[in-house]
């Protein structure tokens, strides 16, 4: 299995970043995040009675760069390949082997995203846990790469499935941890990630209850991704 997956996934991920815009909003996006969007969260914050200090701020806006491009990058993966994955699967290939491959190339692409904003990040303003930031990042983005490719397997439309995920980080964002007095969205996908994150900026440690926390989320985003990719190659009846 793995001789068909590897070439495919490699296929995949050639496909996605052959576009030159591609590649400039891989490094744009967390730049911005990272330099820019991160005094926009503290600002909201203030607004809405939150506690988020400046370096926290800056921390966690390069888990929300990871976020947005993967998950983004994941619907557009599974809406606009829909097609193409149902003739490979009827081809040989196999739904399994077809979703395989394309997770394969979204966690290459959201690792990769998730370089670059830790780069940014370490370049900005320095880490004081830069491993535990690292980890949180991409779990950032193995989050959204579920939520993404969730999406892509039951919205057919491009702007409304790119309008879902906008709503989905927006409301995830900014009512992360520290961002809000109001505790009504500490239910949301990325909290534990949000607290490492954070807690690795200022220079802390954090619980195990939020490493626990974190992993069991990425591990059930990394499932539901694969299950979404699987429907979305089937081939019907």
């Amino acid at each position: 299995m793995l001789t068909a997956v590897l070439p495919t996934s490699l296929a995949f991920t050639r496909e996605h970043l052959r576009a030159p815009l591609t590649l400039v909003l891989l490094i744009a996006i967390p730049v911005f995040f990272v330099l820019i969007f991160a005094s926009i969260l503290g600002d909201f914050a203030k607004a809405l009675g939150g506690t988020l200090a400046a370096q926290s701020a800056t921390a966690i806006s390069a888990g929300w760069a990871a976020a947005f491009l993967s998950g983004t990058l994941a619907f557009f993966q599974v809406s606009s390949s829909r097609g193409a994955d149902r003739r490979l699967s009827a081809a040989g290939l196999g739904p399994w082997r077809v979703s395989g491959a394309r997770i394969s190339a979204a966690l290459a692409i959201g690792l990769t995203v998730s370089a670059v904003a830790f780069l940014t990040l370490l370049l900005r303003s320095g880490i004081g846990h830069p491993l535990h930031a690292a980890v949180a990042i991409a779990s950032f983005a193995v989050i959204y790469i579920g939520l993404g490719a969730l999406i892509g397997a039951f919205v057919k439309g491009a702007l409304e499935g790119s309008l879902l995920i906008v709503f989905l980080f927006s409301v995830d964002a900014f009512s992360s941890p520290e961002m809000t007095s109001n505790g009504s969205f500490a239910w949301t996908p990325t909290r534990s990630a949000a607290n490492l994150l954070i807690a690795a900026g200022g220079g802390q440690g954090s619980p195990g209850a939020d490493w626990l926390g974190m992993a069991a989320v990425a591990a059930g985003s990394i499932a539901v991704a694969l299950g979404a990719f699987w429907f979305a190659a089937r081939t019907r009846a």
